[in-house]
């Protein structure tokens, strides 16, 4: 008999000072969550402006580990990406 999905949690909480760039990363995230994946689950939410929050729930600590490096990856590459924009925009 397998663990039940939830039997390892972790919550990922992101805050900007810039509220579009939470956008920006919520909207980037919110697909990747949707997915179906064997051993985790995830969800992102964010009341109004508050901050990004990633619930991750996993069956084991090697779905957990996999799920966070996995999330925290697609932050890095959100941010970077709005910063690179942000770039972008400014050379004009």
């Amino acid at each position: 008999m397998s663990a039940p999905l939830d039997a390892w949690t972790a919550t990922i909480e992101l805050r900007t000072r810039d509220a579009s760039l939470s956008d920006h990363v919520e909207r980037a995230l919110r697909p990747e969550a949707a997915r179906e994946v064997p051993r985790s689950a995830a969800t992102v939410r964010r009341v109004g402006t508050g901050p990004v929050e990633i619930a991750i729930s996993a069956r084991d600590t090697g779905a957990m580990r996999a799920a966070l490096n996995t999330y925290l990856g697609w932050i890095d590459l959100a941010l970077a990406a709005a910063r690179a924009a942000g770039r972008e925009a400014a050379r004009g």
